[in-house]
């Protein structure tokens, strides 16, 4: 760590302690009594002090004022959460703890992707894939849990955190009531001339019946980094439809059946691309390039009222990702080129929550069985098959009286991949028990402690078929957590909250089968024998927020790893993220002006020898939502990223960060 970026580290967390340390002697004292109503402080994003999973929920107002082109923009601000070439969806992925997307694979099935509970994810597809191909206009709602303890009701092999996304429903522009709403959305992007509109209608027909229906439109020349140079001229820009249609009828006795059905899709067409799109140069050659994502999901809900026993879910969902290529006139004439690929994901669930107590013990217990079936086309270095694989999990969140609140968590699969075509056409069967502990302690005066404990495997994808050793290998992995959070409300004058969560993990992963030291020329990649990854780190989030509409929001990531290879040889861990600090300050006034200042500083790092640079950028955001008058249900977004054109190439990224760039968004609800 550089003398100059530990410094504004630093300086930045005394910052804000000085000034919470304070505000108490600028706070005027009141009469004992009566204090008439009390409007509370409310802070940009909020402080999950409640559980002992490390979970960060980003909400729609959070997500129009980021203005994000990506989902991954969307979560770069979750403490522990790296972003590849996050600001374009070719060549770029997620990174949670270290896993995930790196500059080889597009995942590396570590992280876990869900979208409205349907999960997606292109395994280890070579130099092309990513994990998340859609656009943020399309959602209300992302939930990131990091680490594996609250995991095991989504998936197996969740070592670095899953991210789920929830797309928009007709009630919230509706409001729940018979009627016809539309709402249009423009936005501009002045680095890469960026144009998005989206337009969404919403149909109530009856209180037990909506449909909505979104289009989303998004264009993006080539984006220029600090220094005024093209990113990534070659791979061109993007000009991607998005499509969401979902309906939802309400129906039963004291409505207690619910029917729910979603469709999501992305396109996106690319001609006299690089093959290689992280942009490393390496020289395969063009191709023109079309990738279809879609989405598809039917939930039937059964929740009869005075019944806490019956909470019911199933679920039919379907994830198609489809990448098209031709090799270009003089590209060379190698199959990797010309490879087609496509895998198809169809997941059924059934699960139920119950509530219900033991004597003095609460439970909330979600219960369920689920199987899973991936078919992958085969092609040019990577081999097709099928996957079927079944399921069932429990977690039981328990509580004893107000202050313990104890879950265990276990999850059972199975899974047996088929090769498609010779020579890989053999079967193999694995299986796994996973599962883990929480533990959460709450005291009267709003702090608690809390701390876990949890297991995992990576069962073999359809993508080790080519290789035995892999193939007959799952990685396994153990994580310990342990934390802390305070929560209160009058803090320190009347009105404002403060909420505090700091959490330290220690993960280990052995067996390792899924990381790349190099790649040939032509061919399949050469894979590093390690023995097993340590990683550890620290993850802080905080919020303050006073009646008077002044806000601080603050997240932290210190973070440290190790790999050992199968020789015994330790070193640094290569996807190691590097030390972020990312600072907030806003202010909202009469609840229809809300303007923020926020600064994200990240430590440079060494690995193996190879230093990234560390590097402050400011952005700027300002948003004008009357609730009332001429101009009730518009808004106007204003934001600056990169307020200084500052020059740099985040941790874990193949290209430059894009420079400064000014957006201005305009929304009208009808």
């Amino acid at each position: 760590m550089t003398r100059n970026t530990r410094n504004l580290l630093l300086g930045t967390t005394s910052l804000c302690l000085t000034y919470l340390a304070l505000t108490p002697a600028m706070a005027q004292d009141t009469d004992a009594g009566f204090l008439g109503t009390i409007t509370l402080g409310e802070s940009k994003r909020e402080v999950r002090t409640d559980t002992a999973t490390a979970v960060t929920e980003i909400d729609q107002t959070e997500i129009d004022d980021r203005q994000a082109g990506t989902i991954a923009e969307l979560i770069d601000s979750v403490p522990g959460v790296t972003l590849v070439n996050g600001a374009t969806p070719q060549g770029s992925g997620i990174n949670i703890r270290g896993y995930g997307s790196n500059d080889t694979f597009g995942t590396d099935q570590k992280v876990l992707i869900q979208v409205d509970g349907v999960t997606r994810g292109s395994e280890e597809l070579y130099r092309i894939g990513n994990q998340l191909f859609t656009d943020p206009s399309l959602y209300k709602e992302v939930e990131v849990i990091r680490g594996t303890v609250g995991s095991f009701e989504y998936g197996s092999g969740v070592v670095g955190g899953v991210v789920r996304l929830e797309t928009k429903d007709a009630s919230d522009f509706t409001g729940g009531e018979v009627g016809l709403r539309f709402r249009q959305m423009l936005e501009y992007q002045s680095n890469g001339t960026g144009i998005t509109h989206s337009s969404i209608l919403a149909w109530q027909p009856t209180e037990k019946l909506e449909f909505l229906l979104n289009y989303t439109q998004r264009e993006l020349d080539v984006q220029k980094d600090g220094r005024g140079a093209p990113i990534n001229p070659a791979a061109g820009g993007i000009d991607d439809p998005s499509y969401l249609f979902k309906g939802k009828l309400t129906f039963g006795e004291d409505d207690a059946h619910s029917l729910t059905a979603s469709y999501t899709k992305t396109d996106s067409t690319q001609f006299d691309v690089p093959y290689d799109s992280f942009g490393l140069g390496v020289g395969f050659g063009n191709v023109d390039r079309e990738v279809s994502s879609e989405t598809a999901m039917l939930r039937y809900g059964y929740n009869p009222t005075g019944n806490d026993l019956v909470d019911l879910t199933f679920q039919i969902s379907y994830a198609n990702e489809e990448i098209i290529q031709t090799p270009t006139p003089f590209s060379p004439p190698i199959p990797l080129l010309d490879a087609d690929h496509q895998y198809e994901t169809t997941t059924v669930t059934l699960k139920n929550r119950a509530l219900f107590d033991t004597g003095a013990v609460g439970h909330d217990l979600v219960a369920g069985l689920e199987y899973i079936h991936r078919d992958r086309l085969d092609a040019s270095s990577a081999p097709g098959g099928d996957d079927h694989r079944w399921a069932v999990f429990a977690v039981d969140d328990i509580t004893i009286g107000d202050a313990w609140t104890i879950t265990p968590a276990i999850r059972y699969e199975t899974s047996e991949i088929q090769g498609s075509t010779a020579p890989n056409n053999g079967r193999f069967t694995d299986d796994a028990l996973m599962g883990g502990l929480s533990l959460r302690y709450a005291f009267d005066n709003g702090f608690s402690i809390f701390g876990s404990a949890a297991y995992t495997e990576v069962l073999p994808p359809i993508d080790d078929l080519d290789n035995l050793a892999r193939i007959t290998q799952s990685e396994k992995s153990r994580t310990y957590e342990i934390g802390a959070s305070y929560e209160k409300t009058g803090a320190f004058r009347a009105g404002d909250t403060l909420s505090l969560k700091a959490n330290l993990y220690d993960t280990q992963l052995w067996d390792v089968t899924s990381f790349v030291v190099n790649t040939a020329r032509f061919g399949p990649p050469v894979f590093v024998p390690l023995d097993e990854i340590e990683t550890r780190g620290i993850e802080i989030e905080g919020s303050y927020a006073m009646q008077n509409g002044l806000y601080l929001d603050l997240n932290a990531n210190f973070t440290d790893g190790e790999e050992t290879t199968a020789a015994q040889v330790r070193r640094d861990w290569r996807n190691q993220a590097a030390d972020s600090v990312r600072l907030t300050v806003g202010k909202r006034f009469a609840d229809a002006y809300d303007l923020s200042w926020e600064v994200v500083a990240n430590d440079s790092i060494t690995v193996d020898g190879v230093r990234s640079s560390g590097h402050v950028t400011h952005n700027l955001r300002a948003t004008i939502a009357p609730d009332k008058g001429v101009w009730k249900d518009t808004e106007f977004r204003i934001g600056i990223e990169n307020l200084f054109d500052e020059q740099y190439q985040p941790r874990l990224s193949t290209r430059p960060a894009p420079g400064r760039n000014f957006k201005f968004t305009l929304a009208k609800t009808f």
